[in-house]
Protein backbone atom coordinates (compact mmCIF):
# COMPACT_ATOMS: atom_id res chain seq x y z
CA UNK A 1 0.00 0.00 0.00
CA UNK A 2 1.45 3.53 -1.09
CA UNK A 3 1.39 6.90 0.48
CA UNK A 4 -1.43 7.99 -1.66
CA UNK A 5 -3.87 5.06 -0.56
CA UNK A 6 -3.12 5.73 2.96
CA UNK A 7 -4.16 9.39 2.88
CA UNK A 8 -7.24 8.46 0.63
CA UNK A 9 -8.05 6.28 3.46
CA UNK A 10 -8.14 9.41 5.77
CA UNK A 11 -9.79 11.65 3.62
CA UNK A 12 -12.70 9.16 2.94
CA UNK A 13 -13.32 9.86 6.87
CA UNK A 14 -15.01 12.55 6.17
CA UNK A 15 -14.74 16.72 6.26
CA UNK A 16 -17.30 16.38 9.65
CA UNK A 17 -14.81 16.93 12.10
CA UNK A 18 -13.24 20.06 9.89
CA UNK A 19 -16.63 21.95 10.36
CA UNK A 20 -16.74 20.97 14.74
CA UNK A 21 -13.11 22.30 14.98
CA UNK A 22 -13.95 25.76 13.14
CA UNK A 23 -17.45 26.07 15.45
CA UNK A 24 -15.13 25.60 18.49
CA UNK A 25 -12.46 28.34 17.10
CA UNK A 26 -15.51 30.29 16.80
CA UNK A 27 -16.86 29.81 20.04
CA UNK A 28 -13.28 30.35 21.59
CA UNK A 29 -12.87 33.13 19.21
CA UNK A 30 -15.88 35.24 20.74
CA UNK A 31 -14.76 34.25 24.35
CA UNK A 32 -11.81 36.65 23.45
CA UNK A 33 -13.26 39.02 21.59
CA UNK A 34 -15.76 39.67 24.32
CA UNK A 35 -13.39 39.72 27.16
CA UNK A 36 -11.30 42.54 24.88
CA UNK A 37 -13.78 44.21 24.49
CA UNK A 38 -15.05 44.42 28.37
CA UNK A 39 -11.39 45.38 29.36
CA UNK A 40 -11.04 48.17 26.76
CA UNK A 41 -14.72 49.72 28.34
CA UNK A 42 -13.39 49.85 31.39
CA UNK A 43 -10.05 51.14 30.76
CA UNK A 44 -12.05 54.24 28.64
CA UNK A 45 -14.00 55.11 31.47
CA UNK A 46 -10.94 56.64 33.79
CA UNK A 47 -9.03 58.12 30.39
CA UNK A 48 -9.50 60.09 28.25
CA UNK A 49 -9.35 63.97 28.59
CA UNK A 50 -10.94 64.12 31.80
CA UNK A 51 -7.53 62.59 33.19
CA UNK A 52 -5.43 64.65 31.13
CA UNK A 53 -7.20 67.96 32.54
CA UNK A 54 -7.14 66.47 36.30
CA UNK A 55 -3.70 65.70 36.35
CA UNK A 56 -2.70 69.21 34.96
CA UNK A 57 -4.41 70.53 37.43
CA UNK A 58 -2.62 68.74 40.03
CA UNK A 59 0.48 69.55 38.50
CA UNK A 60 -0.25 73.16 38.60
CA UNK A 61 -0.07 72.55 42.54
CA UNK A 62 3.18 71.16 42.40
CA UNK A 63 2.28 68.16 44.71
CA UNK A 64 3.35 65.01 42.76
CA UNK A 65 1.46 62.67 45.56
CA UNK A 66 -1.53 64.61 44.57
CA UNK A 67 -0.80 63.71 40.63
CA UNK A 68 0.60 59.90 41.34
CA UNK A 69 -3.09 59.01 43.29
CA UNK A 70 -4.87 60.84 40.83
CA UNK A 71 -3.44 58.39 38.27
CA UNK A 72 -3.32 55.40 40.15
CA UNK A 73 -7.51 56.49 41.25
CA UNK A 74 -7.99 56.39 37.60
CA UNK A 75 -8.05 52.62 37.02
CA UNK A 76 -6.68 52.76 33.76
CA UNK A 77 -3.38 51.30 31.93
CA UNK A 78 -2.24 54.28 31.08
CA UNK A 79 -2.22 55.57 34.73
CA UNK A 80 -0.65 52.69 35.78
CA UNK A 81 2.24 53.04 33.38
CA UNK A 82 2.49 56.90 33.95
CA UNK A 83 2.30 56.58 38.01
CA UNK A 84 5.16 53.60 37.97
CA UNK A 85 7.24 55.96 35.89
CA UNK A 86 6.39 58.68 38.36
CA UNK A 87 8.57 56.77 40.38
CA UNK A 88 12.11 57.97 39.40
CA UNK A 89 10.88 61.82 38.91
CA UNK A 90 13.82 62.96 41.24
CA UNK A 91 16.30 61.45 38.34
CA UNK A 92 14.47 64.36 36.11
CA UNK A 93 12.60 64.40 32.96
CA UNK A 94 15.33 61.83 31.00
CA UNK A 95 14.98 59.30 33.74
CA UNK A 96 11.23 59.86 33.67
CA UNK A 97 11.15 59.23 29.96
CA UNK A 98 13.21 56.18 30.24
CA UNK A 99 11.09 54.72 32.88
CA UNK A 100 7.89 55.47 30.84
CA UNK A 101 9.13 53.19 27.92
CA UNK A 102 9.79 50.45 30.44
CA UNK A 103 6.60 50.50 31.64
CA UNK A 104 4.72 50.64 28.01
CA UNK A 105 6.61 47.92 27.32
CA UNK A 106 5.74 45.79 30.81
CA UNK A 107 1.83 46.70 30.04
CA UNK A 108 2.23 44.99 26.67
CA UNK A 109 1.68 41.99 27.11
CA UNK A 110 -1.41 42.83 28.86
CA UNK A 111 -3.05 44.82 26.43
CA UNK A 112 -2.26 42.15 23.58
CA UNK A 113 -3.48 39.26 25.92
CA UNK A 114 -5.78 37.26 23.27
CA UNK A 115 -4.56 39.13 20.07
CA UNK A 116 -2.16 36.23 18.41
CA UNK A 117 -5.26 33.61 19.18
CA UNK A 118 -7.27 36.26 16.82
CA UNK A 119 -5.01 36.75 14.20
CA UNK A 120 -4.39 33.51 13.72
CA UNK A 121 -7.82 32.51 13.37
CA UNK A 122 -8.39 34.98 11.61
CA UNK A 123 -5.70 34.03 8.96
CA UNK A 124 -6.09 30.64 9.21
CA UNK A 125 -10.07 30.08 9.40
CA UNK A 126 -10.36 30.47 5.88
CA UNK A 127 -7.82 27.37 4.87
CA UNK A 128 -9.40 25.33 7.22
CA UNK A 129 -12.60 25.55 5.30
CA UNK A 130 -10.78 25.25 2.33
CA UNK A 131 -8.81 21.90 3.43
CA UNK A 132 -12.96 20.47 4.11
CA UNK A 133 -13.81 21.24 0.74
CA UNK A 134 -11.38 19.94 -0.60
CA UNK A 135 -11.68 16.48 1.60
CA UNK A 136 -15.40 16.51 0.96
CA UNK A 137 -14.61 16.63 -3.50
CA UNK A 138 -12.36 13.76 -2.53
CA UNK A 139 -15.58 11.74 -1.09
CA UNK A 140 -18.27 13.46 -3.65
CA UNK A 141 -15.74 11.95 -6.25
CA UNK A 142 -14.61 8.42 -4.73
CA UNK A 143 -18.34 7.59 -4.66
CA UNK A 144 -19.27 8.65 -8.55
CA UNK A 145 -16.37 6.07 -8.93
CA UNK A 146 -17.69 3.44 -7.19
CA UNK A 147 -21.55 3.95 -8.42
CA UNK A 148 -20.75 4.85 -11.40
CA UNK A 149 -23.51 2.41 -13.11
CA UNK A 150 -26.34 3.66 -10.90
CA UNK A 151 -28.75 6.22 -12.53
CA UNK A 152 -28.25 9.73 -10.93
CA UNK A 153 -25.39 8.93 -9.57
CA UNK A 154 -23.67 12.72 -10.56
CA UNK A 155 -26.12 14.31 -8.43
CA UNK A 156 -25.56 12.79 -5.86
CA UNK A 157 -21.86 13.97 -6.39
CA UNK A 158 -22.71 17.48 -7.29
CA UNK A 159 -24.85 17.23 -4.30
CA UNK A 160 -22.00 16.03 -2.55
CA UNK A 161 -19.50 19.05 -3.53
CA UNK A 162 -22.09 21.77 -2.33
CA UNK A 163 -22.09 20.19 0.75
CA UNK A 164 -18.58 20.27 0.88
CA UNK A 165 -18.67 24.15 -0.06
CA UNK A 166 -20.06 24.81 3.21
CA UNK A 167 -16.79 24.27 5.40
CA UNK A 168 -14.80 26.90 2.88
CA UNK A 169 -18.05 29.10 3.82
CA UNK A 170 -18.07 28.26 7.51
CA UNK A 171 -14.03 29.02 7.42
CA UNK A 172 -14.55 32.36 6.29
CA UNK A 173 -17.52 33.32 8.38
CA UNK A 174 -15.43 32.75 11.34
CA UNK A 175 -12.04 34.11 10.32
CA UNK A 176 -13.92 37.56 9.28
CA UNK A 177 -15.40 38.35 12.43
CA UNK A 178 -11.75 37.54 14.16
CA UNK A 179 -9.96 39.75 11.98
CA UNK A 180 -12.20 42.90 12.45
CA UNK A 181 -12.04 42.60 16.00
CA UNK A 182 -7.79 42.00 15.74
CA UNK A 183 -8.02 45.42 13.77
CA UNK A 184 -9.86 47.05 16.65
CA UNK A 185 -8.13 46.10 19.40
CA UNK A 186 -4.68 47.09 17.40
CA UNK A 187 -6.16 50.80 17.20
CA UNK A 188 -7.16 50.75 20.59
CA UNK A 189 -3.94 49.83 21.88
CA UNK A 190 -2.43 52.02 20.54
CA UNK A 191 -4.74 54.85 21.13
CA UNK A 192 -3.80 54.08 25.02
CA UNK A 193 -0.09 54.07 24.67
CA UNK A 194 -0.44 57.63 22.59
CA UNK A 195 -2.28 58.30 25.86
CA UNK A 196 0.28 57.15 28.12
CA UNK A 197 3.21 58.99 26.10
CA UNK A 198 0.85 62.07 26.04
CA UNK A 199 0.53 62.11 30.30
CA UNK A 200 4.19 61.15 30.24
CA UNK A 201 5.25 63.90 28.48
CA UNK A 202 3.40 66.19 30.53
CA UNK A 203 4.57 65.28 33.87
CA UNK A 204 8.17 65.68 32.04
CA UNK A 205 7.78 68.89 30.75
CA UNK A 206 6.22 70.06 34.36
CA UNK A 207 9.59 68.09 35.98
CA UNK A 208 11.76 70.47 33.42
CA UNK A 209 9.87 73.79 34.56
CA UNK A 210 10.02 72.52 38.34
CA UNK A 211 13.73 72.53 37.82
CA UNK A 212 13.93 75.99 36.27
CA UNK A 213 12.12 77.51 39.42
CA UNK A 214 9.29 78.02 37.36
CA UNK A 215 5.43 77.34 37.91
CA UNK A 216 2.75 76.45 35.35
CA UNK A 217 1.03 79.24 33.73
CA UNK A 218 -2.89 79.15 34.65
CA UNK A 219 -3.57 79.43 30.71
CA UNK A 220 -2.15 76.21 30.59
CA UNK A 221 -5.95 74.76 31.97
CA UNK A 222 -8.84 76.15 30.58
CA UNK A 223 -10.35 78.69 32.60
CA UNK A 224 -13.70 77.35 31.78
CA UNK A 225 -15.25 75.14 34.23
CA UNK A 226 -15.92 70.82 32.93
CA UNK A 227 -20.06 71.17 31.73
CA UNK A 228 -22.17 69.03 30.64
CA UNK A 229 -22.11 64.54 31.87
CA UNK A 230 -18.16 65.12 32.68
CA UNK A 231 -19.60 66.61 35.95
CA UNK A 232 -19.76 62.92 37.25
CA UNK A 233 -16.85 62.11 36.69
CA UNK A 234 -14.77 61.34 39.88
CA UNK A 235 -11.47 62.25 38.17
CA UNK A 236 -11.95 65.92 38.26
CA UNK A 237 -13.25 66.16 41.41
CA UNK A 238 -10.19 64.15 42.57
CA UNK A 239 -7.91 66.44 41.06
CA UNK A 240 -9.56 69.53 42.86
CA UNK A 241 -8.98 67.78 46.03
CA UNK A 242 -5.74 67.07 45.43
CA UNK A 243 -4.86 70.89 44.53
CA UNK A 244 -6.70 71.94 48.00
CA UNK A 245 -4.25 69.35 49.65
CA UNK A 246 -1.37 70.82 47.63
CA UNK A 247 -2.25 74.51 48.19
Amino acid sequence: MNIVDILLKIALLGSAWVLYLLIFLSIASVGVMSERALFFVRNRRGGGPPLREALLQALRSNDPDAADRLLRASGTIEGRIVSAAMAFCDGGSHALTEALESETSKARKELDAGMNFLGTVGNNAPFIGLFGTVIGVIVSFHELGSAAARAGAMGNVMSGISEALVATGVGIFVALPAVVAFNLAQTRIGEIEQDANSLGRLVSAWLQVRDRGGLLRGSAVSAEPVSGPTLADPLPALAGAASDEGN
